[in-house]
């Protein structure tokens, strides 16, 4: 007979000084030590002066997968645990009265949690397909179960329950197989780990949390699976004192083993987003309204009430492909990068309708890539009152417009026309017929072809060479 699992954190526990010794120590084992002699220096200014790693800027396009225990409930969104028990909304509540038993926990969801039918090869095939250049997995969401088998994350990892599988690593070969940049997202703090709490309790003045569980999961996701991102968040009831954000950033950058290519957001502590690290998040699906001075990224969900799977979720819940494409165009176009998320089942499968939707955004990507991979914003990012959005890239413009004008005529005020103009549609071999618009601009006769003959259904991008 198979002995009972332990319970996890999730189980209430007193913190006995004999546990707290026991897990600092076995964190302390887990800390590199810093061999600082030259380089970047633990502060904001020194950390923010590092160039950015030019691979992220390039990309332009990334996956987000939400993917943990609680996926298992599928159920409001990936915060279900905190909206139950933290919040106890009687909705979350009345939930699971009507589909649980009495006494049911949290960390009974863990077993449930099987990822039974991951194929990780599968997944990177469809990502792949998708025209996505990175991929960002959550490691560690708020309910601190890891997808890896963390030292300091005992009974409440991948490796111990549920799975008994390495979902972090096997994802990551299958992606860098294909080429595909690997980043990880890590949550700091954990909504009920009793170390936090003790912290929280005494004003953050103590870092029980941090030196036995943020700091050893952060430098064993380093040094196991050599991130080329860390996508970090659950830091806003902190400063970024208590994290000890500046010492690990100024080792990850100096002594690390990805210090050449790896790169970071902005949430490492209160008021630290939109204001430092390597690229800014600002804010979730964050739409700046200009042309940002600093490289930005654009995270946003294909469900539009959840970042984790629901069982629940309708049709319209769901971003439409032409939606999903229109802020890839916009994002770019201000010079971000635009990473959409998906949420995969309790057994490892993404469901059809987000593939369809990944598909899709691949196929216009074969076709329209050119204007979005490794692109700068021009200087112009948009049209005003209208629905084309610029990018470029070497002398090349690309104006991409999402609107079919009723006439089959598209006329640009932006790009100033010269004797060597050439004016062309990605996915059509010809040149188009222009000619210079008497007030400002070119006018452009559109290729006259029925709809199965276009190279895409929607947002179309016209090519400019030679024009100012």
């Amino acid at each position: 007979m198979r002995a009972p699992e332990a319970r996890p954190w999730p189980r209430p526990w007193a913190v006995g000084y004999l546990m707290l010794l026991l897990l600092l120590f076995r964190a302390a084992e887990l800390v590199p030590r810093v061999r600082r002699q030259s380089g970047y220096t633990p502060d904001w200014p020194s950390l923010d002066s590092r160039p950015l790693p030019s691979w992220f800027d390039e990309a332009k396009f990334g996956l987000f997968v939400h993917w943990g225990v609680f996926s298992v409930p599928a159920w409001g969104s990936e915060w279900f645990w905190w909206h139950w028990k933290g919040e106890a909304r009687p909705d979350f509540q009345r939930f699971m009265r009507d589909h649980y038993p009495p006494g049911f926990s949290y960390a009974d969801f863990g077993p449930q949690f099987t990822a039974r039918f991951f194929q990780p090869e599968e997944w990177a095939n469809l990502f792949q397909a998708a025209g996505a250049k990175y991929v960002v997995l959550t490691s560690k969401h708020h309910e601190g179960f890891t997808n890896w088998p963390s030292p300091v994350s005992w009974n409440w990892n991948s490796q111990d329950v549920g799975p008994h599988r390495d979902l972090v690593g096997e994802l990551g070969t299958a992606l860098r197989n294909r080429s595909i940049r690997y980043g990880l997202y890590h949550s700091l703090f954990e909504w009920f780990h009793p170390l936090y709490l003790l912290d929280k309790k005494n004003g953050f003045k103590t870092q029980y949390f941090v030196r036995a569980k943020t700091l050893p999961e952060l430098y064993d996701l380093v040094l196991s699976y050599k991130p080329d991102l860390i996508w970090s968040d659950g830091e806003w009831e902190c400063p970024d004192t208590y994290w000890n954000s500046t010492e690990f950033l100024a080792w990850l950058y100096n002594d690390s083993p990805v210090k050449d290519e790896v790169v970071v957001n902005d949430r490492w502590g209160q008021n630290c987003s939109c204001h430092h690290g390597g690229y800014y998040n600002c804010q979730d699906k964050y739409k700046p309204q200009g042309l940002p001075d600093h490289k930005w990224e654009m995270c946003t969900s294909m469900d539009k009430l959840s970042w984790g799977y629901r069982r629940d979720m309708a049709m319209s819940d769901i971003a439409e492909e032409s939606e999903i494409i229109a802020e890839l165009v916009q994002t770019v176009s201000l010079g971000g990068n635009y990473l959409l998320n998906i949420g995969p089942t309790k057994d490892g499968l993404i469901v059809p309708i987000f593939q369809e939707r990944l598909l899709a955004v691949g196929k216009w990507l074969s076709i329209n890539g050119e204007a979005i991979y490794a692109s700068t914003p021009w200087r112009v990012q948009f049209e005003k009152n209208t629905s084309v959005w610029y990018t470029s890239k070497g002398g090349d413009v690309y104006a991409i417009f999402l609107q079919w004008p009723g006439n089959g005529v598209l006329n640009l005020k932006s790009p100033v026309p010269t004797p060597t103009t050439t004016i062309m549609m990605l996915g059509i071999q010809e040149d188009l017929k222009w000619s210079p618009d008497p007030d400002k601009g070119v006018i452009i006769i559109l290729p006259q072809l029925p709809p199965s003959a276009m190279p895409v259904e929607y947002a179309w991008t016209i090519k400019l060479t030679g024009v100012k």
